[in-house]
C-alpha cells in the first residue's frame, strides 16, 4: 500500500498531497501503525533475525536455485532491516535533519527535498530497499505457500510462483515508479 500510494506522485498535482492527507486524517493513526505496522514488522525482524543466524546457507555447496533464494531472503532481511530504520528515523521522527524529515502537510514537497539532498540516498540505497523489499515480500509469500502446506505439489508450487512473481513486478514498479517520480521533480516555492 505504501509504494502504491507513494506512485501517485508521477500523477503530480495534488494526488499524492490528497492520499496523504486521508493516510493522516484517520482516528488513531499511531494505534492503527503500531499495531498493523510497527509491532508485526518488530515482530518479523526479531524472528527473521533468529531463522538468520540459526540458518544453515548452503548454496555454494549445493548450488540449486531454491538455495540461492534462501541465500537472497535472509541478506535482503538485512538490507531491510537497515533500510527500514533509515527511512522511518528520518522521514517519520525526523532524526538525521530536517533535511531527510517529512512534513504530512507539504508532503511533495517535503518528499522532493528529501529526494534531492543525497543522490547517493535517492539513486543507490532507495532503488536497493525497493528491490530488497519487493523479492522479500514475493518470495516469503512463495515460501509461506510451501512451508504452510498450500502448495504441495510441483504444479501449485510454479502457479503460485507466478502469482508471487507477478507480485514482486507490482512492487517493483510501484517503488521505481514512486523513486522516480520524487527524484525527477523540482522544489517549488510555495508549493505544499
Amino acid at each position: 500500500m505504501h509504494l502504491i500510494v507513494n506512485a501517485t506522485l508521477a500523477q503530480r498535482g495534488t494526488v499524492y498531497q490528497d492520499q496523504v492527507n486521508k493516510i493522516h486524517e484517520l482516528p488513531w493513526l499511531p494505534l492503527i501503525e503500531w499495531t498493523f505496522i510497527y509491532i508485526p514488522i518488530l515482530y518479523h525482524t526479531i524472528y527473521g533475525l533468529w531463522i538468520f543466524l540459526t540458518g544453515q546457507p548452503n548454496a555454494i555447496s549445493y548450488p540449486y536455485g531454491k538455495n540461492w533464494f534462501y541465500l537472497f531472503q535472509r541478506l535482503s532481511g538485512l538490507y531491510i532491516i537497515l533500510f527500514l530504520a533509515f527511512h522511518v528515523l528520518s522521514l517519520k521522527y525526523g532524526i538525521f535533519g530536517p533535511s531527510l524529515g517529512f512534513d504530512p502537510h507539504s508532503a511533495t514537497r517535503t518528499i522532493v527535498i528529501h529526494m534531492h539532498y543525497a543522490p547517493v540516498i535517492t539513486w543507490v540505497v532507495y532503488p536497493l530497499g525497493i528491490l530488497a523489499s519487493a523479492y522479500h515480500t514475493a518470495n516469503g509469500f512463495w515460501t509461506a505457500g510451501i512451508t504452510w502446506g498450500l502448495t504441495v505439489s510441483a504444479s501449485a508450487q510454479r502457479r503460485w510462483g507466478g502469482v508471487c512473481t507477478g507480485l514482486f513486478v507490482l512492487l517493483l514498479v510501484a517503488g521505481m515508479i514512486a523513486l522516480v517520480a520524487s527524484g525527477l521533480q523540482q522544489v517549488t516555492p510555495g508549493v505544499r
